[in-house]
């Protein structure tokens, strides 16, 4: 079987090249700033092949691979390799951080939600039932091997997009440590070297989507974005966010509509900002708390 061909778009700007492609269900972007289309068309298809690479490796859509293998192993042990451990272990750690509320785990419960505008609430009996099935606490985790009870699965799409910019941002650094480049997948962001004017990065308006409501100018750092501007149900007047609690089996209440932290690479920017809105109301004050730069909209 012949493989697919790279579907990727390469433009000049005043500061270097733009590369665009599409992966992990979101436009990705990567702005570079060099002067030699050759590199940049090279380090195009570096991001392009680490991006693919990640989504058919962890996306819990996509059968045969490693988490479709986890989900169907039936209570048996699973080999993971190396990578794999990686991601449950930072996975664990956000699940220790936030006092069981970011869970991998809980995907059963948005499952059963569905955010897809044909559902509404799940009824108390089918929300009880659910939570059976979640708990990272449940998990069986070594340096070689995971396992988990029959009725549990997992699924990377908290973590995994903002892995695949630090990864992605990395592997560029290692080749070309003297060009400044920003990852931008889906809006999680990664600029490992300096760019001494800065990258100009619009946040998104929730009250207006597809518009920018502020504009951040990115030297260095990384940044990543969690809210319900997108996916929610409305029922009965009452506004449903697809961020569920898996301690309550319902979506957090009064959580800002989006939040975007500043933090020093995507990973630890995307679970700040996950766990930020897992807080609800306390968002704002978790945020200060732990000294990094950010947005709320509510």
């Amino acid at each position: 079987m012949s493989k697919a061909p790279k579907v990727m778009s390469l433009q000049p700007r005043p500061w270097g090249f733009l590369g665009s492609f599409s992966a992990m269900a979101s436009p990705c972007e990567l702005l570079m700033a060099v002067d030699d289309e050759h590199i940049a068309r090279q380090m195009l298809n570096i991001a392009y092949d680490e991006a693919k690479r990640i989504e058919h490796k962890f996306s819990r859509f996509i059968e045969g691979n490693v988490v479709w293998q986890l989900n169907h192993a039936q209570g048996e042990t699973t080999p993971i390799d190396a990578e794999t451990v990686h991601l449950f272990k930072f996975a664990q750690q956000c699940f220790q951080l936030s006092e069981s509320a970011f869970d991998i785990s809980a995907c059963p419960l948005i499952a059963l939600w569905r955010f897809d505008g044909s559902h509404g609430v799940p009824l108390q009996t089918e929300i009880d039932a659910t939570m059976l099935k979640v708990g990272f606490a449940r998990i069986a985790l070594t340096d070689n091997s995971v396992c988990m009870p029959a009725d549990m699965s997992v699924d990377f799409g908290g973590i995994g997009k903002e892995y695949a910019v630090d990864r992605t941002a990395q592997t560029l650094v290692n080749r070309w440590p003297n060009h400044s480049v920003l990852v931008n997948f889906g809006g999680d962001i990664a600029c490992p070297i300096i760019k001494s004017d800065g990258w100009q990065v619009g946040i998104e308006n929730p009250h207006k989507l597809d518009n920018a409501a502020a504009l951040l100018t990115i030297r260095q750092g990384a940044l990543a974005t969690s809210g319900n501007t997108r996916r929610y149900i409305e029922v009965d007047g009452k506004r449903y966010g697809h961020i569920i609690n898996p301690k309550t089996g319902y979506p957090i209440e009064l959580a800002p509509l989006s939040v975007t932290v500043l933090a020093p690479n995507c990973v630890m920017a995307g679970m700040l900002a996950t766990m930020s809105m897992l807080k609800g109301p306390d968002a704002e004050d978790f945020l200060q708390q732990q000294g990094v730069d950010f947005k709320v909209f509510r």
